[in-house]
């Protein structure tokens, strides 16, 4: 099974960069899209690539946040948000559900400027991770997407500079180190333990040629899932949003 994910960073712009073309390459199980900007109504004429169940998540607010998940096999069931209201309004989250386990496409909110968002941003991490946890008592749990935190130093290209800042903050990386301690797996650094590898450049002075970025897009695992993985990448070559693609195979 080949699950795959990417922040598009609005949806309508990525579909004039690639992106049904990169859906097709990809050849994917599941693919799992974040911050699309988009209701269904805006891309009814989209041709989605055939194969594919299409669930959709939009944020009531217009052009906003919103995620999306494409399937080739249909779900059991599909559930939108994480269950709190108060944190299901902006479309952050979709979940599938498949014989042997779920998926969970998952936008994090950012902490914002001068961590603005900060508090908001640690109760959304609770709560996914209590979410997240819930399911799991039923199957294991894969959930991906941009987690919005750059986890250690060498998942970041200046974290010196970047201490403190939002996604580097330590609240929020105390946040996901809280996933890894309840058992989900970072399953890039089981494959990957070195460093310059990022899946989000800051389109300011020329950061993403000179590969100045941060790995802030994950896919997670339960650790049932362990035995089960093959590999796990990053698509640094995949340009079309600020943001690229990141992938996991299990047997």
């Amino acid at each position: 099974m080949k699950v795959v994910s990417w922040n598009v960073n609005g949806v309508r712009a990525a579909l004039g960069k690639g992106l049904l073309e990169w859906m097709r390459a990809s050849r994917a199980d599941v693919i799992c899209l974040q911050e699309v900007k988009a209701t269904p109504g805006d891309v009814q004429h989209v041709e989605w690539p055939r194969g594919y169940e299409v669930a959709w998540n939009a944020a009531g607010k217009k052009g906003y946040s919103g995620t999306a998940l494409l399937s080739r096999e249909r779900p059991l069931a599909v559930t939108n948000g994480i269950g709190r209201p108060e944190h299901d309004a902006e479309g952050r989250a979709i979940t599938a559900e498949f014989a042997d386990h779920f998926v969970v496409c998952v936008y994090v909110p950012n902490a914002q400027h001068e961590l603005a968002r900060l508090a908001f941003r640690q109760e959304w991490d609770r709560a996914l991770l209590a979410y997240v946890r819930r399911l799991e008592k039923r199957k294991p749990v894969l959930f991906c997407g941009d987690l919005n935190v750059a986890h250690e130093e060498i998942d970041l290209a200046r974290p010196k500079e970047n201490v403190g800042n939002p996604g580097f903050s330590d609240e929020e990386r105390d946040g996901f180190r809280d996933y890894l301690k309840a058992g989900f797996i970072d399953t890039f650094r089981v494959f990957e333990p070195g460093p310059g590898h990022y899946s989000w450049w800051t389109y300011r002075a020329g950061a993403r040629e000179r590969n100045i970025g941060w790995r802030i897009d994950y896919v997670m695992a339960s650790v049932a899932l362990r035995p089960r993985l093959r590999r796990a990448w990053i698509e640094p070559h995949v340009r079309g949003s600020d943001h690229c693609p990141v992938g996991l195979e299990l047997s």
